[in-house]
């Protein structure tokens, strides 16, 4: 099973850079995206609803131009979970989940923490709501597979310039250490449990001239980590600022 994940900044404009026709080329079998920044209504284009895919979006409640995150499947999913139970954050546009027999895919999209205190406050309010339900959740009997641009980095290797700068996104001692708490109970980066490389970055938020980040990932369940056959991040081609995950696990939905 191949799923692919991408932070797009706009999903109107990421296609206008070929991301539909790289997508459609990749024989992906769930493919998440956040940040796309639309409706499902809003729309109006017949590509951005391949025959192939069952498409869903969760959209902000209150302006549709913000955050906004999306699922695409190819089989049909038994069941479309919209948001977390998260009173203070579902009608944001952060998560949606794709429900089957023995594995669930989410689409997540961290909220950022870099325009300030009162956001950085917002982000880690999510992250201990986040993590209270990930830690519930490992008692279900169903792996789960979340994908998303997390802004969250836990090794100096995941982050080009972490030598030189602390005030890099997602590398607070707070954020890198609830990211490594994660990995230490009942989860795994899927990345790296098959790409142990460095310099793989997926966010290069101040451009291409400065440092990249790895902050894009899938966080899947511990007993996947020896099911990934294949995973690289994509950078031929440029549709935001962020880089494609690809993935392939060795299950069937």
């Amino acid at each position: 099973m191949r799923v692919i994940s991408l932070v797009v900044e706009g999903f109107e404009r990421a296609a206008k850079q070929g991301l539909l026709d790289w997508l459609m080329a990749q024989d992906a079998d769930i493919i998440c995206l956040q940040d796309t920044q639309c409706s499902e209504y809003s729309l109006t284009s017949d590509d951005f609803f391949p025959r192939e895919y069952n498409a869903y979006f969760l959209d902000n409640f209150d302006d549709h131009r913000v955050n906004g995150v999306a699922i695409y499947c190819r089989q049909l999913p038994k069941a479309i979970m919209t948001g977390l139970g998260f009173a203070d954050f579902d009608s944001r546009g952060l998560y949606i989940q794709a429900d089957y027999s023995n594995y669930s895919i989410g689409s997540l999209l961290m909220p950022s923490g870099i325009s300030g205190d009162g956001a950085m406050n917002t982000k880690l309010k999510f992250m201990d709501q986040l993590g209270s339900h990930l830690q519930k959740v490992r008692n279900k009997r169903r792996e789960f597979i979340l994908c998303g641009g997390w802004e969250l980095v836990a090794k100096p290797i995941d982050a080009e310039e972490s030598g030189n700068r602390v005030d890099i996104a997602g590398f607070s001692d707070i954020e890198s250490g609830w990211l490594s708490d994660l990995y230490k109970d009942g989860y795994c980066d899927a990345f790296r449990a098959f790409n142990s490389d460095p310099d793989e970055f997926t966010w290069w938020p101040e451009g291409d001239d400065a440092g990249g980040l790895r902050t894009d990932t899938h966080i899947v369940s511990t007993t996947l980590c020896n099911r990934i056959d294949y995973a690289a991040i994509y950078t031929a081609d440029a549709f935001s600022s962020h880089a494609p995950v690809i993935i392939d696990y060795d299950i069937e939905l």
